[in-house]
């Protein structure tokens, strides 16, 4: 996956991490890191560089909802072929009116990640990961580094050792 990309230990490299996520990825050991152009950062646009299947791909997409006074946020992780099931789901989970995409200001802002890098390695520890199970199938998948100047790749399961990640039935179609 992504084979023309030299791939590093990204333990070993957390020059090539965003903040956030170098202090979380001592959870994941079998992450490597490649460096790419940060105008391929964005899916489709990588995929297509490297000859590689968007299934290939997770994306990390940050959704908040609001009940009362309350805010609750969650990150969910599906594959970048599939959407997820925000307005449905997602909502009802949350426990909300209604839910949808953060802002994208505020999402980077809090994640301290740049837009279009944002991962679920190193996210704040008070937003669950709700991982789709087709993710979480993955024997590899490629994710945001914080950074959109690199990509992680691991094996999907391995994003389970991150705190407050479960994997979440029909969490993307």
């Amino acid at each position: 996956m992504f084979d023309s990309a030299v791939h590093l230990p990204a333990i070993d490299h957390p020059e090539l991490l965003g903040e956030p996520v170098r202090r979380l990825i001592g959870l994941l050991p079998q992450a490597e890191v490649f460096a790419i152009d940060p105008a391929l950062s964005d899916t489709e646009a990588l995929c297509r560089a490297f000859g590689e299947p968007e299934s290939t791909c997770g994306n990390c997409v940050i959704v908040r909802g609001h009940r009362s006074q309350i805010t609750r946020t969650v990150a969910c992780l599906a594959l970048a072929t599939t959407r997820v099931d925000v307005n449905k789901l997602v909502r009802k989970r949350l426990d909300v009116r209604k839910a949808s995409f953060a802002p994208m200001d505020e999402a980077t802002r809090e994640s301290g990640m740049e837009y279009g890098a944002i991962t679920p390695v190193g996210l704040p520890a008070d937003w669950p990961i709700w991982i789709d199970p087709a993710v979480a199938r993955a024997p590899m998948v490629c994710i945001g580094a914080g950074t959109r100047a690199s990509k992680l790749v691991l094996p999907g399961s391995a994003l389970l050792a991150l705190p407050h990640a479960e994997v979440v039935e029909g969490l993307a179609h």
